[in-house]
């Protein structure tokens, strides 16, 4: 009787269910950590449950049901030195981790990185993106990361793994020698290399990475705006075009202060000149020539070939290039304001090139 009332004073099924979304691992709580021998053990699937025995990793089980005896869990046997007749409870502490995926986990950097731009020169560049985090070994994550942590969630780990990832950007981006205004169209193959450097760091932590997202890399905002501005003369072809752009956007936005300011200047100066050319003397007398322009500096090229980029050439240089046969009508191409690369043969500023060469011969011949 007594022996049946002891026996009946431990629980008999050890498991656990998660109601929460953060958790990675969770203890299960006994009095005095007491277990009794042949207690059925339930791990679900996404699940693992580690035994400590005594400060030391135990047994490891993965998904299924267990009875708790000398035959399934060889670890304790031995630290417990049993028998095959030992029926009394044991003292173990028994963690159960989550190793399912934690989906969509915030990266980002806190300070800018400094780059070298083969064509800005040095820069600043901040990223940031998303990944997904998954335990691959608990018996090492048990050990390396969570120690007697009665209940660990996602947060306690995710800033480490975010150090991790901004360290390796680092050193990605200021490696790889793609120019900043072709980064976005290389996230994904960027995003592959920080995956593979940062494996084997989180593999020690007894984690992997699933999935990693960079989702926008950026230049600080006055370097932006800069940009802009650059890319609008671009747009304009010279100054003189361009400050013929400006005042018809202030014209037709004569509700702004500038619109207005504009539009006054601009009336006024008409006006003079309408008085000049109707009255005699010097007033109406021909004006001196004005001297010509002076010489506007060559359009800068980058090309794309072999999923590398080359430049930038002036286009005295791509004229020779496509003289020899190195460039085609083919060949991709980008220029600052221009929209995406495109083919040489496509763009206005370069057909001339290709005019005295013959197109290529019909399919078959």
């Amino acid at each position: 009787m007594v022996f049946d009332f002891l026996k009946g004073e431990f629980i008999d099924v050890i498991s656990w269910l998660d109601d929460t979304r953060d958790t990675m691992v969770w203890r299960f709580e006994r009095r005095g950590n007491a277990i009794k021998y042949g207690a059925k053990l339930t791990v679900r699937e996404g699940q693992s449950a580690v035994f400590i025995h005594e400060g030391q990793l135990a047994d490891v089980f993965g998904p299924g049901l267990y009875e708790l005896e000398t035959n399934n869990m060889p670890v304790m046997t031995t630290l417990q030195h049993w028998d095959h007749l030992f029926q009394s409870p044991f003292q173990s502490e028994v963690y159960f981790v989550n190793t399912t995926r934690f989906n969509d986990l915030k990266w980002g950097t806190k300070n800018p990185i400094m780059c070298r731009d083969p064509e800005f020169g040095p820069v600043r560049l901040r990223a940031f993106g998303t990944y997904s985090m998954r335990v691959s070994d608990p018996g090492r994550f048990m050990q390396e990361i969570v120690g007697t942590d009665g209940e660990f969630t996602a947060d306690e780990v995710s800033t480490q793994i975010r150090n991790i990832i901004v360290q390796e950007l680092s050193r990605v981006l200021a490696s790889s020698g793609i120019p900043v205004l072709d980064m976005a169209a290389n996230t994904g193959d960027l995003g592959k290399l920080i995956t593979t450097a940062i494996a084997p760091k989180i593999t020690e932590y007894g984690l992997v990475l699933p999935e990693f997202y960079i989702e926008n890399i950026s230049l600080p905002e006055e370097v932006e705006k800069a940009l802009d501005k650059r890319t609008s003369v671009g747009i304009a072809g010279d100054l003189a075009k361009y400050t013929q752009f400006s005042a018809a956007e202030a014209l037709a936005n004569p509700q702004s202060a500038a619109g207005s300011a504009m539009a006054t200047g601009l009336g006024a100066a008409m006006g003079l000149g309408m008085a000049q050319q109707m009255q005699p003397g010097p007033w109406g007398a021909a004006p001196a020539a004005a001297p010509p322009p002076p010489p506007q500096p060559e359009t800068q090229w980058h090309i794309a070939e072999g999923g590398a980029t080359k430049g930038p050439f002036p286009q005295s240089a791509l004229a020779q290039q496509a003289a020899s046969g190195a460039i085609t009508r083919a060949t991709l191409v980008w220029t600052a304001g221009q929209d995406g690369w495109k083919p040489a043969g496509e763009v206005a500023a370069l057909a001339a090139l290709f005019a005295l060469m013959p197109p290529p011969p019909p399919p078959g011949v």
